[in-house]
């Protein structure tokens, strides 16, 4: 016993520099792609090789936008498993040598509990009347969080099962290790979904503004850099920091009054279920119809206009580019440090030039987490359709009963005639 308690103490006192190696991942970069660029320096070689595969991962998002909604929530669903299983994989190596008992048999149950719980969450709130026809369903969303409790309770007594005594505290490293790694992916990932049904362009433009400023403050940095921004990221500058920033806030304006423009974007993502599809068709509301505005009396001398018309939307459109060039890139400072205390230099070698897709989705999971809170503060008001799939769910009597005291409200407010009671 005193040994062990010897070793413990040991453990806690341990610095950085004592924590063990993460083999360095490998180049995945295409043999074509090294021949090509094989006379460059390194610098002008990553530069090229970021570039070509930054064209083409934008190629593939703007073909899955064609596909359609369903199809961005499979990519968002496939983007939260492959960032889970880097940043999980990083401890297993890290703790690796000390062979823990069910680790990572227990990490990947316990996301398939988590996501159990969030999309039943989804499909009760948005898929009802579909829900309504199918009695298993109907089971299932009746008792959904008894359900999961269940199952996330049956995972916390095979991790307290699992328990060995020489390995105590690292156990319970790995424990929360896991439940971390759920909160900053599953949980963020849900909330990119809630933001797709609000409509295609609250999930758009938010994550295209985090792009546009990846990509611009990498250019203006490689170009102009001078000054080091942050300690945790040596290569961040405060010219690219700005001229992201301001990159970014006139993208943001501009693709937003193009996204406005068109129902497929604008209208809420909603399930249909005598076609079993998604659509987006509505009467767009305030925030998507042109609207005249005044131009303050400073800029009117420096414009020459008295009015301008413009989407509401766009003044939105500013705020969340602002946050995407201004605190976003917290989101990559974070995952800096995280990766300079397990010294590396990717969370993976998923995308050649790039690393792991978690280091290109690092800044998107706090933007989603902002873009949500902005449209329950700011935006969202009662919503009549799904109030009514809620309507259609309950028993006759019980919609019966919705129905005069709705009738009776109405008549006392005078919009409906008395002679109508009976």
């Amino acid at each position: 016993e005193v040994d062990l308690e010897e070793r413990l103490a040991e453990l806690d006192l341990r610095s950085d520099s004592d924590v063990p190696d993460v083999p360095p991942p490998t180049d995945s970069t295409p043999e074509i792609l090294k021949r090509a660029l094989s006379g460059l320096s390194a610098r002008w070689k990553n530069w090229w090789i970021r570039g070509i595969l930054t064209l083409a991962m934008i190629s593939v998002f703007f073909l899955i936008i064609y596909l359609g909604s369903f199809m961005l929530m499979l990519l968002v669903l496939s983007i939260q498993v492959k960032c889970y299983h880097e940043i999980i994989t990083i401890g297993y190596r890290v703790y690796h040598s000390y062979d823990l008992p069910w680790f990572r048999s227990l990490s990947w149950y316990f996301l398939l509990c988590v996501n159990y719980f969030f999309y039943g969450e989804t499909v009760a709130d948005y898929f009802a009347t579909f829900v309504q026809r199918r009695e298993q369903l109907q089971f299932l969303i009746r008792y959904h969080r008894f359900i999961s409790f269940a199952l996330y309770l049956t995972g916390f007594c095979m991790f307290v099962l699992s328990l060995v005594k020489k390995h105590y505290r690292l156990q319970f490293y790995m424990f929360a290790w896991t439940h971390v790694t759920l909160l900053i992916t599953v949980t963020q990932s849900h909330l990119v979904i809630q933001n797709l049904f609000e409509g295609m362009i609250w999930f758009l433009v938010p994550i295209s503004s985090v792009i546009c400023n990846d990509i611009t403050a990498y250019i203006f940095g490689f170009f102009f850099g001078r000054t080091p921004l942050i300690k945790l990221s040596p290569k961040k500058t405060w010219e690219g920091f700005i001229g992201g920033f301001f990159s970014t806030v006139v993208f943001g304006f501009i693709f937003s009054y193009f996204l406005a423009q068109h129902q497929y974007f604008v209208c809420p993502v909603e399930y249909n279920s005598e076609t079993n599809r998604f659509v987006t068709e509505c009467e767009p509301s305030e925030l998507f119809q042109m609207k005249k505005y005044s131009v303050p009396p400073l800029f009117q001398t420096l414009l020459g206009w008295e009015t301008v018309n413009m989407y509401p939307f766009q003044m939105h459109s500013i705020a969340l580019s602002t946050f995407a060039s201004l605190i976003g890139p917290f989101g990559g400072f974070f995952a800096s440090g995280f990766k300079r205390a397990f010294k590396i230099k990717d969370f993976a070698d998923t995308i050649p030039g790039h690393g792991g897709i978690m280091d290109r989705f690092d800044c998107q999971y706090l933007m989603a987490t902002f873009v949500h809170v902005y449209i329950t503060s700011f935006i969202r008001g009662p919503n009549p359709s799904k109030l009514l799939k809620q309507l259609l769910i309950l028993q006759p009597e019980q919609q019966l009963s919705v129905y005069k005291t709705l009738k009776s409200h109405l008549v006392e407010k005078g919009i409906l005639q008395p002679s109508l009671r009976g």
